[in-house]
């Protein structure tokens, strides 16, 4: 994932913590802190399941799935961190 577009998800996932409209992100991210990760890398996971639904959107031309997105949060966490694995 490019430098540049990981950077600005991490600030999406940072405003969807904020956001009321999505609760779950910030329910997401304090589940992830309490289970050990730390904060980078819960932000870094979330921004990950967020960047692989603006993926699909794009490859399948679709409108934002929120169940899926939602569904990909309650998956967390992965075993090791992708957002590590900057192109």
């Amino acid at each position: 994932m490019d430098g540049e577009f990981f950077s600005d998800l991490l600030a999406a996932v940072r405003q969807q913590i904020d956001s009321p409209q999505t609760p779950y992100v910030g329910e997401t991210f304090q589940r992830l802190v309490a289970a050990g990760l730390s904060k980078d890398d819960a932000l870094e996971q979330i921004a990950v399941c967020l960047g692989d639904e603006m993926e699909n959107i794009a490859l399948e031309r679709r409108a934002f799935d929120e169940a899926a997105y939602r569904a990909a949060l309650n998956a967390l966490p992965m075993e090791e961190n992708p957002g590590t694995e900057i192109e």
